[in-house]
């Protein structure tokens, strides 16, 4: 029997973030129909193979390489041990996942995370004057969270121009995440103008997907699954934050770099021995759109959030065009708030006030939207 505090908790409407249900029904469905069948290991069976081909064709890469991994910390393992020599690091915003919320993950790994503090100086503009904004952070809500091609080249020329360049980390690898952690978005300009800078120097470009679905189905991008396969050496399409169980699909479009992947994905824990569990949810998803439309539906709801926050007289932290909506809240208010609602804490504002994270999915409904509206 749980306890009434778990009672409690499982109670609350949720908006905490993207992974805190399931699977979609269609998936259940045919892990139930699929589940006495035999099937050969590790990614080595017809789904896995059905669902490569639905991803490549999807991509426009027919020579792509894919790999189905167990989530998205080991995947971001994986492919920058995959990307990077031993003594080169990887060149990340400092909101980047690999950098702020993976416990080192990629340092644990042997890589150094080389950040790109640009960003975190618009933040700090921005939040601390909003309603003084110089011409400089004025387009805060559309960068916050991203890397920008000028700050990039002039980070790896810098890193060529010292002479005392080899016996420093290199810049080895390019990370980004689109969506980003705080929601926004590249645009095509300016995930062409990043990749042709890796391109100028020989580094590979990949990009983290973990709510790829949300980012391609977002009212305000007009970036397509195909477009991030062009300026991309790897990239992932995220299955735990949209309609899988678990699992992450590994891209390369050029193919992988490595003669040997299996061993590397196995040594990072990512390897699982039943793959066709991964195989069949992503089978699932690239049959008739499934992913796109059920990504969309996320869309649709954070809009409807959005816009009844407004109504309400909330303030929004940043102006997110995807299914990660932020905004500042009274503590005394959070505190009431927090008896019904379950929310993704972000950070403090001031001494009085706190950045919340209200996040839908791939499953939110109208009725969701509704509830939360009367709480509020």
């Amino acid at each position: 029997m749980k306890n009434n505090s778990d009672s409690k908790k499982n109670n609350k409407i949720s908006f905490s973030s993207d992974y805190t249900k399931g699977a979609h029904p269609r998936i259940l469905e045919r892990l139930t129909e699929t589940n006495f069948e035999q099937n050969d290991g590790y990614g080595t069976d017809d789904y896995c193979s059905s669902a490569a081909e639905k991803i490549k064709n999807a991509c426009g890469c027919p020579d792509a390489d894919v790999f189905f991994l167990v989530g998205g910390t080991q995947t971001n393992q994986v492919v920058l041990d995959m990307l990077l020599k031993p003594y080169e690091g990887v060149v990340a915003a400092p909101t980047g996942h690999v950098a702020a919320h993976e416990a080192g993950a990629i340092e644990f790994s042997g890589h150094k995370v080389l950040t790109l503090p640009v960003n975190n100086d618009v933040l700090s503009a921005y939040s601390s004057d909003k309603d003084n904004v110089s011409c400089k952070y004025a387009t805060y809500s559309d960068q916050i969270g991203k890397i920008t091609a000028v700050d990039l080249r002039a980070f790896i020329k810098g890193f060529y121009a010292d002479d005392n360049h080899e016996h420093m980390v290199f810049p080895g690898a390019v990370y980004i995440s689109h969506p980003t952690e705080y929601g926004t978005l590249y645009s095509k300009t300016e995930l062409a103008e990043i990749s042709k800078i890796c391109k100028d120097f020989d580094i590979p470009l990949f990009i983290d997907g973990a709510r790829l679905g949300y980012g391609l189905m977002s009212r305000r991008t007009d970036v397509t699954l195909k477009d991030i396969a062009e300026v991309s050496d790897a990239f992932y399409i995220g299955g735990t934050k949209v309609g899988a169980l678990f699992g992450e699909a590994v891209v390369f479009p050029k193919g992988v770099p490595t003669a040997h992947p299996v061993p590397v994905i196995k040594q990072h824990g990512a390897l699982l021995a039943k793959g066709w569990l991964l195989g069949l949810q992503f089978d699932t998803l690239f049959t008739d759109d499934l992913y796109f439309e059920i990504s969309k539906n996320a869309i649709d709801k954070a809009e409807a959030l959005r816009k009844g926050l407004i109504e309400k007289g909330y303030k929004l932290y940043i102006d997110s065009p995807t299914n990660q909506q932020f905004i500042v809240m009274e503590d005394e208010k959070l505190k009431a708030f927090a008896e019904n609602v379950r929310y993704g804490f972000w950070e403090k504002s001031d001494e009085n006030h706190t950045v919340i994270r209200l996040a839908t999915d791939w499953a939110t409904t109208d009725d969701d939207i509704e509830k939360l509206m009367s709480l509020l």
